[in-house]
């Protein structure tokens, strides 16, 4: 099973990659750091099923029609390497910039999985995000993550 791991530049993609993965993919806090998709399984302590899960880290991209050759290859890979699901990675501390690329990303029909990411950074903010309101009107799960 194939995991896409989607999201605008700099929202915790490739930290999000590392983790699951235990992979050290360079990160860096500005847009363009991950260039070309990656692959590898998921760490087992994270997969209860059994089955080989492999999660794809791709470039950040703001839009599935494509401007720039990172946003090429991410929309590329979604439309026609069919991935299982995908985990479309939002800076929940910019989550209305995010939502036009997710809309576009649920109605391609595959399963999508909305990840708010930088929750901790949102709260000390003292942002709130509904998230059963958001899951609600997207029509898809939400969850609160903080990649480190």
């Amino acid at each position: 099973m194939r995991i896409a791991l989607t999201g605008n530049p700099n929202s915790g993609k490739t930290t999000m990659y590392n983790a699951i993965t235990g992979r050290k993919e360079k990160i860096g806090n500005w847009a363009g750091v991950t260039v070309d998709k990656k692959e590898s399984p998921i760490k087992k302590v994270y997969n209860e099923t059994g089955k080989e899960l492999i999660a794809v880290d791709l470039p950040g991209a703001y839009s599935m029609s494509p401007f720039t050759s990172e946003e090429s290859i991410t929309s590329s890979y979604v439309k026609h390497e069919n991935p299982d699901a995908i985990i479309n990675i939002v800076d929940s501390t910019n989550l209305s910039r995010s939502l036009f690329f997710t809309t576009q990303l649920l109605e391609l029909g595959v399963p999508v999985v909305v990840a708010l990411n930088k929750s901790d950074v949102n709260d000390k903010k003292g942002n709130k995000i509904d998230i059963e309101k958001l899951s609600e009107k997207l029509g898809c799960p939400v969850v609160r993550t903080v990649s480190t």
